[in-house]
């Protein structure tokens, strides 16, 4: 560190808002400059919502294979470790699933009940289950570089790409300006370089965007990420229900939990964001899963109860 005061920024970006943190400030131009490279790269790779995309040509190519990029093939790949790592409880083939519960477009553009007149499909919206093929209908050949879906499969990336785009950019930006740097995307948080003292304080809430005297806990890390996953903040209502993001591949449906809330630390950001999307998917479950695999989480049931496991900080007096 410098002994410089942080500097911060706040911009949108995936539907969301974005939060970067250096704490040398005059690092800080040069740093959101390497945010949104790497950002952009990350939404031309896997944006559901842009016809353009490599994942919307992939998912428009119906079962035949497809040349990736190293970018969209890494995004593929994590992915797939998502699922293999849950037991298919974190599974990328949802994305008929969210189209029936009416997730076609982007979340802020969804919020604000914007149409934009892509992604038509007979499901969208009408809020019937639809069945998720299973992970196992991608084909991705990183040799070669391509990539195939089994028909009638439709990829979304929405459950890792956001937490890994913050580990890249973190990790980025602490390797080119060799400053410490936080780095927030829609609350998927990853850290790199040198701590301020005391670590990196963070508030852990239902929603990444309320003020520090929402309901929740004060944290600090010093490496790794954290992630949080919530029925509560990406919902809506379609076909006369109340829909959210996280879908449970067992049903089609989004996942119906004991818990509203789960966030969990881990040594990456990707793999805190599977884990605690995973946490939700798996219910009651999730707290003896999480003690298996030592990774500290806190679990906020429908009633505001709280559970902690694997050393999470108890939250003082």
């Amino acid at each position: 560190m410098t002994g410089q005061p942080l500097a911060t920024e706040e911009f949108a970006v995936f539907g969301t808002t974005a939060v970067l943190i250096v704490t040398d400030a005059g690092a800080l131009p040069e740093a959101r400059r390497i945010a949104d490279a790497e950002l952009a790269a990350v939404d031309a790779a896997c944006s559901r919502f842009r016809p353009d995309s490599e994942l919307s040509r992939l998912n428009a190519a119906g079962g035949r294979p497809r040349p990736v990029s190293d970018l969209f093939a890494t995004l593929i790949g994590t992915a797939l470790r998502a699922a293999d790592l849950t037991g298919g409880a974190v599974d990328p083939t949802c994305g008929r699933a969210l189209l029936a519960a009416g997730y076609d477009r982007d979340f802020g553009a969804l919020r604000a009940g914007e149409h934009t007149g892509d992604n038509h499909n007979a499901d969208n919206g009408s809020g019937r289950p639809v069945p998720v093929p299973g992970w196992r209908g991608i084909r991705l050949d990183r040799r070669a570089g391509v990539a195939r879906l089994d028909p009638g499969v439709l990829i979304d990336l929405g459950a890792t790409a956001k937490a890994w785009a913050a580990d890249r950019c973190a990790a980025r930006i602490a390797a080119v300006l060799g400053c410490g740097v936080l780095v927030s995307l829609g609350g998927d948080i990853a850290v790199a370089g040198s701590a301020p003292s005391g670590g990196w304080p963070i508030r852990v809430t239902d929603d990444h965007a309320a003020g520090a005297s929402a309901p929740g806990q004060s944290i600090a890390i010093v490496s790794g990420g954290l992630a949080t996953s919530s029925t509560t903040v990406r919902s809506w209502n379609a076909g006369g229900q109340r829909m959210h993001h996280i879908i449970d591949p067992a049903t089609g449906r989004p996942a119906r939990s004991r818990w509203r809330t789960v966030s969990v630390t881990a040594a990456t950001c990707a793999d805190a964001n599977i884990a605690s999307t995973a946490a939700i998917v798996k219910s009651d479950q999730a707290p003896a899963w999480l003690e298996s695999l030592r990774l500290p989480a806190r679990l906020v049931a429908a009633d505001g109860t709280v559970r902690l496991t694997a050393g999470w900080p108890s939250p003082t007096a």
